[in-house]
This record gives structure tokens, sequence and C-alpha cells, in this order.
């Protein structure tokens, strides 16, 4: 998948679902979803049913952009997960939640996860004393995930602090340190996204 550089709003409305790529927008009454869930294009109110293999794709391509991964990295952790023992889909989502990337936007260091995917490509962030800058980064059970000490002062991560966050079972964030650890293994209830990643699973099998 290319980078896309167009409106993100329209990547909802064409998987038929919010996305939640645009942080707050996507929670207020701005959220063009909310006002036109119809496909984009002119033809968007009159498509005709879709096909198994359509539904698979479109799947497919929904988890894709919900993480923002293109098709070598989404194709790389489905055959990852495969390999590992358990439910091929679940160890799939498993491994998609704990990119870094993803970890920063579940602490709430970033109000999407493009933002965190950012924040992490500027290096503002440690993992178990280390820098890191790859937001693909696998994070383990146990690691802590911290912003960089001279870092801590910048306006945005001031505001952090103040910011309340619900924050998955699996992982733990201390707003006052900055500080997050990787508690558990995310599992399937641990994902709150409406996803059927057993289509997906359907979809590369073939």
């Amino acid at each position: 998948m290319a980078t896309y550089r167009e409106a993100k709003c329209r990547l909802c409305r064409r998987e038929g679902g919010k996305l939640f790529l645009k942080g707050e927008k996507c929670y207020n009454g701005k959220c063009p979803f909310e006002k036109r869930p119809t496909p984009p294009g002119a033809h968007g109110l009159g498509r005709k049913k879709v096909s198994e293999y359509g539904q698979q794709l479109r799947e497919k391509q929904k988890v894709k952009r919900i993480y923002g991964v293109q098709e070598g990295q989404f194709r790389s952790y489905y055959e990852k997960a495969d390999r590992m023992k358990g439910i091929t889909g679940e160890n799939m989502l498993s491994l998609l939640e704990r990119r870094l990337d993803n970890v920063i936007f579940r602490m709430g260091i970033g109000v999407s996860r493009a933002q965190a995917r950012q924040l992490v490509n500027h290096g503002h962030f440690l993992v178990n004393g280390k820098k890191v800058n790859v937001p693909s980064y696998i994070v383990k059970v146990g690691d802590v995930v911290t912003v960089k000490e001279n870092k801590t002062s910048n306006k945005y991560f001031e505001a952090v602090k103040a910011n309340k966050v619900n924050t998955p079972k699996w992982l733990e964030f201390d707003p006052e340190k900055l500080q997050g650890k990787i508690l558990a293994l995310p599992v399937r209830e641990d994902i709150d996204s409406q996803i059927s990643e057993h289509m997906i699973v359907e979809l590369y099998s073939k």
C-alpha cells in the first residue's frame, strides 16, 4: 500500500466504519463519517453486492489502514503469526498491537497512531534505556518505554501529563514520569477495533 496523501476521513467512508485516524476529530460531531457514511465517489450509494473475496480484501485493507502499515509489512506479520503457536489471526493482531507506535498511542502520548509514529521517528523515546526510533519495533513483556529526559519539559509532553487515558490492561502508564511498561502480551479481548481477523487469514490462505 503506497503512502496515502488524501483526506484520511475518506478511508473511513471507504471501509464503512470509523478507523479513528484523526485523533479527537473522530470522537466529536465534526467527524465527516457521521455526516456522510457512504463510500466516496459518484457511485458510492449504488455499490453492488460485494463478493466473499471482496469482503476479505476490504477487511485486510481496513486493518492495514488502522495500524498504518504497508502490504509487505502486513504480509510479514501474517507469516510470523502463522508460525507462532495459537490462533493465527489473534497472533497477528497481537503483533500489530505491540508495535512501538501503537504502544505510544495506547498510552495516550499520541492522539492518533499517525502522530505516535511521527513522535517515534523523531527519536523521543527510549525502550529499556536505549533510543528506539523505529515505529515497527515490537515490544516484549517487561519492556519499559519512556520519553527521553531532555524532552520531558517540552510543551507537548507537559500537556500529556495532564491527560487522563484508559490504557488497556496489558499496559501501564505513569503520566508524571512519562513512562510505561508492558505487563503482558495483548490478547483478543484487549483489542477494541471492530476487526474480523479470520477473514484476513482466509484471504492469505488461498
